[in-house]
């Protein structure tokens, strides 16, 4: 299989968008439009189930994957002999496949932020009738408690949030560096299980469910796998992501100095965010959490640049050079068409971003964002991203922050 990198040049790699694209549509995807039966095989025997659609749009058909109320379209593709290559369209992956008979979709996820041989087999058939679920055995609505890699050293805390309407249950769980995004499965007798598949992320959760308490699985893609428990808590909380990371010294001054995308060198303070606020995003172009984020503070810049807002993300990458690291980076940039500053940290570590920024206790998440005033000190410190997937979470974190921009741009209201 061979890795499709960015072109450096612009205009050749927008002649090959286009030309990639109209051979893909040219010969079409051979599938019969409708609901698939889809799933991962992360091992021989536990399979993640992926919810998936073949639509008709404008005369061409297209992969959905869902998620909850996600929805992520797979287009521009190309075909290389009877393989179909379809790429995600916020990370470094991609489908390929086979069909058969117009029905059936057999090939491999690769994602390519885990190396060039990671590969998850994925498979697909037309349901023409689904089967009919047996009637749960207990409710899973409500707020859990939940701790994966229960008493270990690897211990992790979450609160789950979890809807369920008869069988159908959608979700998320969130931890101290973010969320687990949008999870949607089925519960059957005391049976249930909740999957999400984005491209960069295949996350799977099983268990069973008995007098308000779960236990159970959770996996990562084929290569991690922990169990977890639950106990239904509806006064369960996190700590406050707010709390988490802040300054060692009693100094508020904050500084650095990395490199732009191009190379050259960039100090901050400079005279050129110097009196405005600024926002430095501490993030990676292969985290779904980043990617929740980066999308939220497009919205933040287009709304306050002009009212003195600035934002500079600074990104940890898989790859091993720099070269590669800001090729990345720039593709995110092109993509959501973004204004921000963009910096190169280098390898997707915590150890070296903690290093890189000694004037914190700590960088424990991707993402992290530190938010200066216009005097230059930091304001707050905010570990991890709560999404969307949180529902009300995060549509509170969102006003919360649109209010505290404001008042620190030293305007008020929203219009």
């Amino acid at each position: 299989m061979v890795l499709l990198h960015p072109m450096k040049n612009h205009f050749v790699s927008l002649l090959v968008t286009i030309l990639t694209a109209t051979s893909f549509y040219a010969q079409k995807i051979s599938l019969t439009p409708g609901t698939y039966s889809a799933y991962l095989q992360l091992n021989e025997t536990t399979q993640l189930p992926v919810h998936l659609t073949v639509e008709k749009k404008q005369k061409r058909l297209l992969l959905v994957v869902h998620n909850a109320e996600e929805r992520i379209e797979l287009t521009n593709g190309i075909r290389k002999g009877d393989t179909t290559i379809l790429p995600f369209p916020n990370f470094d992956s991609e489908l390929r496949f086979i069909t058969d008979k117009k029905k059936e979709i057999r090939g491999f996820w690769f994602n390519y932020n885990k190396g060039t041989n990671y590969k998850v087999p994925f498979f697909a058939n037309l349901n023409q009738k689904p089967p009919k679920k047996a009637s749960p055995s207990g409710d899973l609505n409500g707020k859990w408690e939940t701790h994966f890699s229960p008493k270990t050293a690897d211990e992790e805390s979450a609160l789950g949030i979890i809807a369920q309407k008869e069988n159908h249950i959608t979700g998320t769980f969130r931890t101290e560096t973010g969320d687990y995004r949008f999870l949607e499965g089925f519960i059957e007798g005391s049976k249930f299980y909740l999957s999400a598949f984005d491209g960069s992320h295949a996350f799977l959760i099983n268990g069973t469910l008995k007098d308000q308490k779960a236990q159970g699985n959770f996996y990562s893609g084929k290569h991690y796998s922990t169990n977890f428990v639950a106990s239904y808590n509806p006064n369960y909380e996190l700590r406050n992501p707010d709390s988490i990371t802040v300054i060692k010294t009693t100094d508020k001054a904050f500084g650095f100095e990395l490199k732009k995308v191009d190379g050259s060198t960039y100090v901050f303070p400079n005279n050129e965010t110097r009196g405005k606020v600024v926002i430095v995003q501490i993030m990676g172009t292969w985290c779904p959490n980043c990617m929740d984020e980066t999308n939220y503070y497009k919205e933040l810049y287009d709304k306050y640049h002009s009212k003195g807002l600035e934002i500079i993300s600074i990104g940890y990458e898989a790859a091993d050079s720099f070269e590669e690291q800001a090729k990345k980076i720039l593709t995110l940039k092109q993509r959501k068409s973004l204004e921000f500053i963009f910096l190169v940290g280098g390898k997707a570590s915590k150890g070296i971003a903690s290093n890189q920024f000694k004037m914190l206790n700590e960088v424990i998440s991707f993402p992290t964002s530190i938010y200066i005033g216009r005097d230059g000190e930091v304001k707050r410190i905010h570990t991890g991203f709560n999404g969307p997937g949180t529902g009300d979470v995060y549509i509170e974190y969102v006003e919360k922050t649109n209010a505290l921009i404001e008042s620190l741009l030293g305007i008020s209201g929203s219009k």
